[in-house]
């Protein structure tokens, strides 16, 4: 793809494919069969091949990339910089080309685009819209059968990253394979965002050699190749138990949406909207602080005497997290498993889990992958019952709040069933 950007003038076949993908949009909402945020992007890519470059235009990007915590950071960082312009965002997640281009086309007036990328796509989106600012949030193991090696992509995004020299690139320096994609960025802006997940980082992606860690910081016994130490970069930014540090500004950083690994997403949001946007840094706090839930996670459903707290989660990194948000004095909690290809079809991660402190929880294993959960649940010594329909192992729990944690396609299709029994009502 060629790097000039096209014409202002609207070229026959971008027509036709803008006008293909509206229809087919509006079709699929009406039918019911979804949310139109995938058919009409992939209908407008099939007819005109250069329509994302296109519908990018000159408009300012950022893009938000890794593998826990994209959507959360990618809605928090529109609403920081929607305080200041109009926005065009992938606000449900769609994350791959497609989704991209289906977003940019819904709001094409937007003088400014915010979107969360799909780490394998990061490398052809960046050249098709030549962003200003890429975020990067952590990488860690997810989906083998799909995404592959972590550190082969962390060499893809670390080419990208060469490949843009005047992109602003916001690093987490307490992920070590993040900061290895940004470490010869030529713009680079550190933020100290947290790790709470560390066991895919053990060795330098550089050298192969051991990661020493040492409270916070943390380096690799061989130096580089070029005689440099490869080390925990010093931020400039950072999350702390007290709130929010920049070199200028402090916050106490109150978030509606729980966990530490939150609190790392709206570092980063807030860093790339003020140092990336000109975002005032009040402004960008606020907005972060306003977010409640990101496509339907962290929400509440009144289920039939039921207080049911959604939780997503993907990989042993975003399990472990949302373990911990897990609310103990809850009535009752759901733990619903699919192996679809968007879950990832290989479940191996389950037994990297710590799922062992779940004694005073009243625990149901469901799913279509939920007898393999149930297995992993009996060596962690957690008593449980089995229900492969997430919706009947909500009923097999007391009224009162019930907590639900699941994995992509099982939280899809739990919450449509769920609205669906409420809308019966």
């Amino acid at each position: 793809m060629s790097s000039e950007r096209p014409s202002a003038v609207w070229r026959l076949r971008a027509r036709a494919a803008v006008t293909a993908a509206k229809l087919a949009t509006t079709a699929s909402r009406l039918s019911g069969r979804g949310a139109g945020g995938m058919i009409g992007g992939l209908i407008a890519n099939a007819i005109d091949p250069g329509i994302m470059e296109y519908l990018g235009g000159d408009r300012p990007t950022m893009l938000v990339t890794g593998t826990n915590g994209k959507s959360t950071t990618t809605r928090m960082l529109a609403a920081a910089v929607r305080s200041k312009y109009r926005v065009a965002t992938n606000e449900g997640g769609d994350n791959m080309d497609a989704g991209i281009i289906s977003a940019l086309m819904a709001d094409r007036e937007a003088s400014h685009v915010v979107l969360e990328v799909d780490e394998l796509h990061v490398p052809k989106v960046a050249e098709r819209l030549q962003p200003q600012v890429l975020v990067l949030l952590n990488l860690t193991r997810d989906q083998l059968d799909r995404v592959g090696e972590i550190n082969k992509i962390e060499r893809a995004l670390r080419d990208c990253v060469a490949a843009n020299p005047d992109m602003l690139v916001v690093a987490n320096c307490d992920d070590v394979l993040m900061t290895s994609v940004a470490f010869d960025a030529k713009k680079v802006l550190w933020v100290s965002a947290g790790a709470g997940w560390v066991g895919d980082s053990v060795t330098c992606p550089r050298t192969e050699s051991h990661i020493v860690r040492d409270g916070d910081d943390w380096y690799a016994l061989k130096k580089l190749r070029d005689g440099r130490e490869f080390r925990r970069p010093t931020p400039t930014w950072a999350v702390t138990d007290e709130g929010l540090v920049s070199p200028t500004d402090r916050a106490s950083l109150e978030l509606k949406l729980p966990g530490r690994a939150n609190r790392g997403n709206a570092a980063q949001a807030i860093a790339a909207a003020v140092e990336g946007f000109n975002i005032p840094f009040a402004a960008a706090v606020t907005a972060a602080e306003d977010v409640e839930s990101v496509a339907g996670r962290y929400s509440t459903i009144h289920f039939e005497g039921r207080d049911v707290h959604l939780l997503l989660a993907k990989n042993p990194a975003g399990w472990q997290e949302a373990l911990s948000m897990v609310d103990r004095s809850a009535e009752g909690l759901v733990i619903a498993v699919n192996g679809q290809v968007a879950d990832g079809e290989d479940l191996s991660w389950l037994w990297d889990v710590k799922f062992e402190d779940f004694e005073t929880l009243s625990v149901k294993a469901a799913g279509e992958r939920g007898t393999d959960l149930a297995v992993r649940l009996t060596y962690a010594s957690v008593d449980h019952d089995y229900h492969r329909d997430p919706v009947a192992a909500i009923r097999a729990c007391p009224t009162g709040r019930v907590e639900v944690l699941a994995n992509y396609t099982a939280f899809r299709d739990l919450k449509k069933a769920l609205e669906k029994e409420n809308a019966n009502d």
